[in-house]
Protein backbone atom coordinates (compact mmCIF):
# COMPACT_ATOMS: atom_id res chain seq x y z
CA UNK A 1 0.00 0.00 0.00
CA UNK A 2 2.82 2.40 0.87
CA UNK A 3 4.49 1.82 -2.49
CA UNK A 4 1.25 2.72 -4.24
CA UNK A 5 0.85 5.89 -2.15
CA UNK A 6 4.41 6.97 -2.85
CA UNK A 7 3.94 6.33 -6.57
CA UNK A 8 0.65 8.28 -6.61
CA UNK A 9 2.17 11.20 -4.73
CA UNK A 10 5.15 11.24 -7.06
CA UNK A 11 2.94 11.12 -10.16
CA UNK A 12 0.88 14.03 -8.83
CA UNK A 13 3.91 16.04 -7.71
CA UNK A 14 2.84 15.88 -4.06
CA UNK A 15 5.30 15.75 -1.18
CA UNK A 16 5.42 12.41 0.61
CA UNK A 17 8.01 11.74 3.29
CA UNK A 18 9.27 8.48 4.70
CA UNK A 19 6.60 8.01 7.36
CA UNK A 20 6.81 4.86 9.44
CA UNK A 21 3.95 5.67 11.82
CA UNK A 22 0.36 6.81 11.66
CA UNK A 23 -0.91 9.30 14.22
CA UNK A 24 -4.37 10.15 15.50
CA UNK A 25 -5.49 13.28 13.65
CA UNK A 26 -8.70 13.94 15.60
CA UNK A 27 -7.49 17.16 17.24
CA UNK A 28 -6.12 18.33 13.88
CA UNK A 29 -9.60 17.83 12.43
CA UNK A 30 -11.13 19.89 15.21
CA UNK A 31 -8.54 22.63 14.78
CA UNK A 32 -9.16 22.50 11.03
CA UNK A 33 -12.86 23.19 11.62
CA UNK A 34 -11.89 26.22 13.67
CA UNK A 35 -9.52 27.37 10.92
CA UNK A 36 -12.39 27.04 8.44
CA UNK A 37 -14.60 29.19 10.69
CA UNK A 38 -11.84 31.82 10.67
CA UNK A 39 -11.52 31.80 6.87
CA UNK A 40 -8.16 29.99 7.00
CA UNK A 41 -9.35 26.44 6.36
CA UNK A 42 -7.69 25.87 2.99
CA UNK A 43 -4.38 27.21 4.28
CA UNK A 44 -4.59 25.11 7.44
CA UNK A 45 -5.44 21.90 5.58
CA UNK A 46 -2.61 22.44 3.10
CA UNK A 47 -0.16 23.10 5.94
CA UNK A 48 -1.40 20.02 7.84
CA UNK A 49 -0.96 17.89 4.71
CA UNK A 50 2.61 19.14 4.28
CA UNK A 51 3.42 18.69 7.96
CA UNK A 52 2.02 15.17 8.17
CA UNK A 53 2.84 13.64 4.80
CA UNK A 54 6.07 15.44 3.88
CA UNK A 55 7.60 16.31 7.24
CA UNK A 56 6.37 13.21 9.10
CA UNK A 57 5.18 15.26 12.09
CA UNK A 58 2.83 13.87 14.72
CA UNK A 59 -0.50 15.69 14.34
CA UNK A 60 -1.55 14.38 17.75
CA UNK A 61 0.99 16.67 19.45
CA UNK A 62 -0.59 19.90 20.64
CA UNK A 63 2.44 22.09 19.94
CA UNK A 64 2.64 20.76 16.36
CA UNK A 65 -0.99 21.80 15.92
CA UNK A 66 -0.46 25.20 17.52
CA UNK A 67 2.52 25.80 15.23
CA UNK A 68 0.34 24.87 12.25
CA UNK A 69 -2.31 27.37 13.31
CA UNK A 70 0.26 30.12 13.76
CA UNK A 71 1.82 29.31 10.38
CA UNK A 72 -1.46 30.24 8.67
CA UNK A 73 -2.02 33.42 10.65
CA UNK A 74 -4.14 32.14 13.53
CA UNK A 75 -3.68 32.86 17.23
CA UNK A 76 -1.62 30.40 19.26
CA UNK A 77 -3.63 31.13 22.42
CA UNK A 78 -6.96 30.64 20.65
CA UNK A 79 -5.67 27.42 19.03
CA UNK A 80 -4.74 26.06 22.46
CA UNK A 81 -8.19 27.00 23.79
CA UNK A 82 -9.94 25.32 20.83
CA UNK A 83 -7.96 22.15 21.51
CA UNK A 84 -8.24 22.25 25.32
CA UNK A 85 -11.98 23.01 25.35
CA UNK A 86 -12.74 20.75 22.34
CA UNK A 87 -14.91 23.55 20.91
CA UNK A 88 -15.30 21.89 17.50
CA UNK A 89 -15.76 18.32 18.77
CA UNK A 90 -19.44 18.19 17.79
CA UNK A 91 -18.72 19.56 14.31
CA UNK A 92 -16.21 16.79 13.66
CA UNK A 93 -18.57 14.20 15.17
CA UNK A 94 -21.21 15.40 12.71
CA UNK A 95 -18.76 15.11 9.80
CA UNK A 96 -17.87 11.57 10.85
CA UNK A 97 -21.57 10.66 11.13
CA UNK A 98 -22.27 12.01 7.65
CA UNK A 99 -19.31 10.07 6.26
CA UNK A 100 -20.60 6.92 7.92
CA UNK A 101 -24.07 7.44 6.49
CA UNK A 102 -22.63 8.01 3.00
CA UNK A 103 -20.42 4.90 3.35
CA UNK A 104 -17.20 6.91 3.07
CA UNK A 105 -14.37 4.65 4.18
CA UNK A 106 -11.37 6.26 2.48
CA UNK A 107 -10.11 9.66 1.47
CA UNK A 108 -10.50 11.20 -0.87
CA UNK A 109 -14.07 10.18 -1.69
CA UNK A 110 -16.24 12.26 -4.01
CA UNK A 111 -19.96 11.75 -3.29
CA UNK A 112 -22.88 12.83 -5.48
CA UNK A 113 -26.25 11.56 -4.31
CA UNK A 114 -25.86 7.83 -3.71
CA UNK A 115 -22.81 7.47 -5.99
CA UNK A 116 -19.18 7.79 -5.00
CA UNK A 117 -15.73 7.82 -6.52
CA UNK A 118 -13.09 6.56 -4.09
CA UNK A 119 -9.39 7.31 -4.00
CA UNK A 120 -7.08 9.66 -5.83
CA UNK A 121 -8.27 9.56 -9.42
CA UNK A 122 -7.00 11.02 -12.67
CA UNK A 123 -8.78 14.08 -13.99
CA UNK A 124 -10.53 12.03 -16.68
CA UNK A 125 -12.10 9.69 -14.12
CA UNK A 126 -13.35 12.61 -12.04
CA UNK A 127 -14.73 14.35 -15.13
CA UNK A 128 -16.55 11.18 -16.21
CA UNK A 129 -17.97 10.71 -12.70
CA UNK A 130 -19.30 14.27 -12.65
CA UNK A 131 -20.84 13.98 -16.12
CA UNK A 132 -22.41 10.58 -15.29
CA UNK A 133 -24.01 12.19 -12.25
CA UNK A 134 -25.56 15.12 -14.09
CA UNK A 135 -22.99 17.78 -13.34
CA UNK A 136 -22.83 19.94 -16.47
CA UNK A 137 -19.67 21.40 -17.93
CA UNK A 138 -19.51 25.15 -17.38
Amino acid sequence: MRKRLVAEAEALGLPFGDRTRTYNSRLAQELGKWAESEGRGNQFHAAAFQTYFAENANLAEIEVLVDLAVSVGLSADKARAVIRERIFRTDVDNDWQMAYEKHVRAVPTLVIGENSLVGAQPYEAMEAFLLENGIAVR
